[in-house]
């Protein structure tokens, strides 16, 4: 069966993905470069303008090509729009932008009654300041189609709002912009633990796959550090949890894919953050399958490919990953490892940062700012956490130099 993935990403964050998906499928990349470490799992490719969905129609005909998928945020529309063209398995181009653009996210739950976050699009300081005053401090400031917790701040009193509001306003990343630029939310801040689900849909039947538990750094920053994939978790069938994700999913009208939901446990209940129309980055699929044997990337060809999902977990283990960061803003010499260092369980060390390359940290580099990754499984999220503390200490960072400007102050 031939696949047309559109943009294979990082290598060190989904590698493992077209890995996955190269063992059961021909891999055609529709790609803005030609490839260099996706050779190996490819069938061929094609260099073009992958927001050009026109151009990836004309590529894509030339195939016998049975589903697209993509795992990138800024590409999740046109893939949608790509499959709708050629008459392939996927949700509307409509729900996909819902997914993408967070305002409109918030207006469809707001419509259907789901529990959320309350949300008010401004575009001005003066707007922002009385959309505060409506909402109350804290409160967090987000732009309207980013990801990545990019630009994405905390407040928590009416003297912060300006310099931060202008943070998020400027906050950029590259790829394509589906909604206008600059447009900011002023959000309710929802107290309580962070927690993602992942999940196939299938013409609008639900497949939940895993849950995890989200660490997050650098307040007031929602910076991403780590997470963990506990296989004994009650949340991983959840009720309440299942019945948000699913409500959710019907009011964007997204029935066909795999999706990332990003949700806060409050007091009130689980209430939702975003919707992601992909899979879940951060290798957070690489620990679902550590943890309980499911396979996100094959699931989500299958379900391109108009197939039944099949999720049963195999196992019920411990997954986490950890982030590591420099001290502060630095110019990397090299990241050393100490293989001998690494408790059993560790499964992977990677070193992330170049030689010269610049890390920063949040709000100036958030991902960006990370220089290696650890991921261990164990038999409970304890013995997971403790093989990372001493996966963390076993490698380390050689520091060229520090740099000492700032890009714009923090807040």
């Amino acid at each position: 069966m031939t696949l047309v993935l559109i943009g294979a990403g990082s290598q060190v964050y989904r590698e493992y993905l077209l890995a996955s998906v190269a063992t059961a499928y021909d891999v055609h990349l529709l790609a803005e470069r030609a490839p260099t470490w996706e050779t190996p799992y490819l069938s061929g490719h094609t260099v073009v303008d992958t927001s050009d969905v026109a151009a990836m129609a004309a590529a894509a005909r030339k195939l016998a090509v049975e589903g697209v998928l993509t795992w990138d945020d800024t590409r999740v529309v046109h893939t949608a729009e790509l499959a709708e063209l050629l008459g392939l398995p996927g949700s509307t181009p409509r729900a996909a932008l819902l997914c993408r653009d967070k305002r409109a996210t918030r207006t469809a739950l707001d419509e259907a009654g789901v529990p959320q976050a309350r949300s008010e699009l401004v575009t001005s300081l003066p707007q922002a300041r009385a959309a505060a005053a409506r909402t109350g401090y804290p409160l967090v400031l987000k732009p309207r189609a980013l990801n990545a917790s990019t630009g994405v701040v905390r407040v928590t009193s009416a003297d912060r709002l300006a310099r931060c509001f202008r943070l998020a306003r400027g906050a950029t990343a590259p790829g394509a912009v589906e909604v206008a630029p600059g447009d900011v939310l002023v959000e309710e801040y929802l107290d309580g633990p962070e927690i993602s689900v992942d999940a196939a849909w299938c013409r609008g039947r639900m497949a939940p796959a895993f849950v995890a538990r989200k660490e997050c750094g650098f307040p007031p920053y929602f910076e991403e550090t780590g997470h963990l994939v506990d296989g004994s978790d009650p949340l991983q069938d959840d009720p309440a949890v299942l019945d948000v994700v699913r409500r959710a999913h019907e009011a964007v009208g997204f029935d066909t894919g795999w999706t990332h939901t990003e949700l806060r446990l409050t007091a009130e209940g689980p209430k939702v953050v975003e919707i992601n129309a992909r899979i879940g980055g951060d290798r957070i699929p690489d620990l679902g399958r550590l943890a309980l044997g499911t396979d996100a990337a094959l699931t989500a060809a299958r379900v391109a490919c108009g197939l039944e999902p099949d999720l049963g977990p195999d196992r019920r283990r411990a997954a986490g990953v950890r982030f590591l960061y420099p001290e502060a803003d630095c110019l990397a010499r090299e990241v050393r490892t100490d293989q001998a260092a690494l408790p059993p369980a560790v499964t992977e060390a990677l070193p992330i940062a170049l030689p010269g390359q610049e890390l920063r940290l949040p709000p100036h580099g958030q991902v960006a700012g990370r220089y290696a990754l650890v991921t261990a499984v164990a038999e409970t999220p304890q013995e997971c956490h403790a093989a990372l503390d001493k996966a963390a200490e076993a490698v380390r960072l050689e520091v060229l130099r520090p740099l000492t400007d700032r890009r714009s102050p923090t807040v």
